[in-house]
């Protein structure tokens, strides 16, 4: 170890950045013991709204942060989505439940500087977690060979360094660790420039309390009330050369009356505030690699949406819950550093897909004037009135993630009834009673693996959830309404093997009696430390026993 390496401090994690995702990483690592570092250049939250939306897998990520009954407080409710034409006639419509399966609102509107509040408020109760503002970070470095991270920082004019076991890039689309990553981006063709409008008014709004996406390439818009007198709307700027900031202040100010008639009447002298109005430029890119070594990418460092479909933050809140578990487990239990390599690989092509469904909404909005663009708009409204499609596009927001090591398909399902079943998906999160007391499944299951079974357990079921430390729950009996029965049974499968971020690793599909490839996925999840015998799954159960100790 060098002398430098010796006088400065070494951490577990460093999060550059200290946005939604990269405090809710912190938070999610906390909760399994593993202390941090959060580096942020600002002093305090950003005060203006950025991220308006969230969906009921993302309260679901907040409910595992430890912050769900907050950020309840300060969320409001949204019906959906509407598609409207050019005269505010509805084309399509996509409705969002009161609870959706992971047991929140599928669609909630809140202020993103409350939520970072909270979310700063539930990391100073941490004692794992250390937050340090005003600081700059100017280089992250880590050699070939591997070894810990070196983050050079900068506080009032002085270099500091910290070591870390690894760091989390959450510092944005001009993320300085993207560039320490050696990662470009890949552009998915689409850009454009809008204004976006945050106002704050007691006038009688026209609003159906969901989002308005006016497809109507003369003026797409997006509109959507935020809070109780709170609203959004978001206009796409003129097609000529940028003018300067000054003028567009006051063209926007000349023509706001106009844009907004559809949804509110404006007399001068109203009550109407506009709290911000910016210019943004909407771009579609991902990263083309989201990790070198220990340095990882999430969030907008790693990929960039257009807003049309609300994915944005969280996309960046679905990478903090993949990659903190196993990097604890990685960091705490010795786990195979190929699990690390399995981020990526689940969280890209998840991230590619949210963005192409923006990119498609998008150029349903604002495709051309031409006679293609009305038919595409035209066959688009008509699409959406086949019953049963508005449910399933919804779904497509979240798809299930492809087959890999931590995603095991099962040859028998095959064989039998085709499919891919339950595995790759996100068990349901019903309210269910333990003790007397109605808790959400969740907090019954823990931060760690979980087996959901409606049989009794085979002995060696029961090996493979204790050397994983896995609770077994069987689903008879909590008091769901047979939610989580029914879903098994539809699903064809008399258990289930649940990661700690809730997707379904692996089943025992109907009539056998366990999981039949823990080898596929034990290699990588023990310690790689311990001497590790090869052969039949008594073996591995013996493996998986010695492992936890």
């Amino acid at each position: 170890m060098t002398s430098e390496e010796e006088t400065a401090a070494h951490v577990p994690v460093v999060i550059v950045g200290a946005g939604p995702v990269g405090v809710t990483a912190a938070l999610l690592l906390a909760r399994r013991g593993v202390r941090t570092v959060v580096l942020e250049r600002h002093h305090d939250v950003y005060p203006l709204p950025r991220a308006v939306a969230a969906d009921d897998e993302v309260r679901r990520i907040l409910q595992a942060a430890g912050v769900g009954e907050e950020f309840a407080a300060i969320a409001r409710p949204a019906r959906g989505l509407r598609l409207l034409d050019a005269r505010h006639r509805v084309m399509a419509e996509f409705p969002r439940a009161a609870q959706g399966a992971h047991g929140f609102p599928q669609t909630s509107m809140f202020d993103q500087p409350e939520l970072e509040r909270l979310l700063r408020d539930a990391l100073a109760r941490r004692p794992e977690c250390d937050l340090r503002t005003g600081v700059e970070v100017v280089g992250v470095d880590q050699d070939s060979g591997g070894g810990p991270v070196r983050v050079t920082l900068r506080r009032d004019g002085v270099e500091e360094h910290l070591w870390a076991d690894a760091v989390l890039g959450c510092d944005g689309a001009g993320s300085l660790t993207r560039d320490a990553v050696g990662a470009g981006w890949q552009d998915l063709r689409f850009e454009e420039r809008w204004t976006v409008v945050d106002v704050r008014t007691s006038l009688p709004v026209r609003c159906w309390e969901g989002v308005d996406q006016v497809c109507d390439p003369d003026r797409p818009a997006t509109f959507m009330r935020i809070g109780e007198d709170r609203y959004r709307w978001e206009f796409r700027l003129w097609d000529e050369p940028e003018p300067d900031h000054e003028r567009l202040d006051e063209r926007l100010h000349e023509r706001l009356r106009e844009l907004i008639a559809p949804w509110v009447d404006l007399p001068y002298g109203a009550d109407f505030e506009v709290v911000r109005q910016a210019e943004y430029t909407f771009r579609a890119r991902i990263a083309d690699r989201w990790r070198r070594g220990r340095i990882f990418l999430l969030g907008d460092a790693a990929h960039l949406t257009p807003p049309f479909i609300g994915q944005g933050l969280g996309a960046g809140l679905r990478d903090a819950h993949n990659l903190t578990w196993k990097l604890a487990r990685v960091l705490q239990q010795g786990a195979d550093e190929r699990l690390l390599e399995t981020y990526e690989s689940e969280r890209k092509p998840h991230a590619r897909h949210a963005i192409r469904l923006a990119v498609a909404m998008g150029w349903a909005m604002t495709g051309g004037q031409d006679g293609a663009a009305a038919l595409r708009r035209g066959v688009l409204g008509a699409a959406f009135r086949i019953p049963g499609l508005t449910a399933a596009a919804a779904r497509d927001l979240s798809p299930a993630l492809a087959a890999g090591p931590l995603v095991r398909r099962h040859a028998l399902r095959r064989a039998r009834w085709g499919g891919r079943g339950l595995v790759g998906g996100i068990c349901p999160q019903p309210w269910v009673t333990v003790d007397g007391r109605r808790v959400r499944l969740d907090e019954l299951l823990g931060d760690s693996f979980a087996v959901l079974t409606a049989a009794p357990p085979s002995p060696s079921l029961r090996a493979v959830a204790d050397g994983l430390g896995a609770r077994t729950v069987p689903v008879a009996g909590l008091g769901d309404d047979g939610r989580l029965s029914a879903w098994l049974r539809a699903g064809r499968a008399d258990a289930v093997l649940l990661r700690p971020d809730r997707v379904v690793m692996d089943e025992v599909p109907l009539g056998a009696a366990d999981f039949t490839d823990t080898a596929g996925w034990a290699s990588l999840l023990h310690s790689t430390q311990k001497p590790r015998p090869s052969g039949q799954l008594a073996v591995e159960t013996g493996l998986l026993r010695s492992a936890t100790r």
